[in-house]
């Protein structure tokens, strides 16, 4: 029986971003929610939160660049172009963010440059990640097969919007995630965070979903023509049932329900979205298949990743197990 590895790597590249913004996902909004807490042992608590994990987070962002250059080359040479200056603007903020880490617990005189460098690379690397996704949501222009479109084709209002999306998503996620990790003063403001932040996010995520479908007539046909609409109603639902359970879980004070509802409304949009570009890995004309490498090259490469993906799985859940359990003030990374 002969494999599609072209649809292989789409599941493998979709699963490695779905965890970076699930992982990654929360340390950056610590990051975001960050300059909302001025107590010096408030910001020890959070950033102690996301310390021993968040390098390893980015591991996945690592992995699916790798898979989409090995498996879809063309798609790397169309992508890269067209999102330049705002992939390299999140890079940039990414290395002031981590070597934030670093020098705020040894500094002291330079300390609050170095908070700001935290909460500032966090911010701007969301937004410009925010970007990147927007502007390729509403497409790339392609000729033969290189990229064809301007310097800044990713500046519109629909990329800026999916920016600010994006941090008011991860500032949700990070609340959520410190929900869990802390408790007494802190954990109570972070419960009163929770509820307008989470209102938030659920009207950009209606913003983003009514507003996508008119970039392209074939998003719009997928979405509102019969029988899809019914076929596809479940998403929307399921999207307002856990908005739901996330305002009844932060009323109740559950610590860890928040953390799940918000990571069940990040997989839903992001089901959303692949359903709206399905089969395009660049929209809105260049299928995985068009843009799939030499048959030889996926095949030397997927014996790599299923090397790499349980290794990577494993040291990743071997970490969470090991730095369970709530952060305390003297405890953590120093």
């Amino acid at each position: 029986m002969s494999i599609d590895l072209p649809l292989v790597f789409a599941a493998i590249i979709a699963f490695g971003v779905i965890m970076y913004v699930v992982m990654d996902g929360f340390d950056l909004g610590v990051g975001i929610l960050y300059p909302f807490f001025k107590d010096r042992g408030d910001r020890d608590v959070m950033m102690n939160t996301i310390a021993p994990v968040w390098d390893g987070n980015e591991t996945w962002l690592v992995l699916g660049g790798v898979a989409l250059f090995g498996a879809f080359p063309m798609a790397y040479a169309v992508i890269l172009p067209a999102l330049y200056l705002p992939l390299m603007l999140m890079l940039v903020a990414l290395i002031f963010r981590g070597v934030a880490f670093e020098f705020r617990f040894k500094a002291a005189r330079t300390r609050p440059l170095w908070d700001f460098a935290f909460a500032a690379g966090s911010t701007v690397a969301t937004f410009c990640q925010g970007l990147a996704l927007g502007a390729f949501v509403q497409g790339i222009k392609v000729s033969g097969r290189g990229f064809a479109g301007g310097t800044f084709d990713w500046l519109t209002p629909f990329a800026l919007f999916t920016g600010a999306a994006l941090v008011a998503g991860y500032a949700m996620l990070g609340c959520a995630w410190l929900i869990m990790k802390t408790e007494g003063g802190l954990r109570d403001r972070l419960f009163a965070m929770m509820r307008p932040i989470g209102l938030v996010v659920l009207a950009f995520i209606a913003g983003v979903s009514l507003w996508t479908p008119f970039h392209d007539p074939q998003i719009m046909t997928r979405w509102f023509s019969w029988p899809n609409i019914a076929y596809l109603s479940p998403v929307p639902i399921l999207v307002a049932l856990l908005g739901l359970g996330l305002v009844r879980a932060v009323r109740r004070r559950h610590e860890s329900g928040p953390f799940l509802y918000t990571l069940g409304l990040f997989v839903l949009s992001y089901a959303g979205l692949a359903i709206s570009l399905w089969p395009d890995i660049v929209p809105p004309d260049v299928s995985i298949w068009d843009a799939s490498g030499a048959p030889e090259s996926q095949r030397f490469l997927i014996v790599g990743m299923a090397i790499l993906i349980p290794v990577i799985l494993g040291y990743t859940g071997y970490s969470y197990w090991v730095f369970r359990g709530k952060v305390r003030a003297d405890s953590g990374y120093h």
